[in-house]
């Protein structure tokens, strides 16, 4: 075997290893990505339940004002008052809704770009392994046709006539 085979392979053994590296450091950052995604999905979740206990708050408070006020003025809780009261209690109902909704429609987005990072990270993983079975096969190709020599280092492909 001579140095240009040698130098030959050794590069193809680097370059394997190299592509190797690259293809696992890819799938690693997909997947920190992903795990940041589904933290993210996760603190959605936390948020949606914080705001609904801060509305719920709030409404409860701008309720008893609307009490406090309604009693100052004489009114009685019936009739118009009392279905006032039944269509705030409606409204803030679907404003719970809202909140939820809107919250579960956050966090499936977050989960389908954790699940998207997770695919990128086995695709890069692939196409690594990819690069190093071709890299073999390249080395292996230019180590076969060196060994063997090729035509136009050994054989000019002239004859001589008899």
């Amino acid at each position: 075997m001579s140095w240009q085979m040698a130098v030959v392979g050794a590069l193809g053994a680097v370059q394997y290893q190299q592509q190797g590296a690259i293809g696992k450091f890819n799938q690693a950052v997909a997947n920190r990505n992903a795990e940041a995604m589904e933290q993210q999905a996760d603190a959605i979740e936390k948020k949606t339940e914080f705001d609904i206990l801060q509305f719920d708050k709030e409404f409860k408070k701008i309720e008893g004002e609307q009490k406090v006020s309604s009693a100052k003025a004489g009114v009685e809780f019936s009739g118009t008052a009392l279905r006032i009261q039944r269509q705030n209690a409606e409204e803030a109902q679907l404003q719970r809704e809202i909140i939820k909704y809107n919250s579960q429609v956050a966090k499936s987005q977050a989960i389908e770009k954790a699940n998207a990072f997770r695919i990128s990270g086995a695709m890069a993983k692939a196409t690594a392994k990819a690069a190093q079975i071709q890299t073999i096969t390249s080395t292996a190709t230019s180590l076969l046709t060196m060994s063997s020599g090729s035509p136009t280092t050994t054989d000019q492909g002239l004859k001589v006539a008899p």
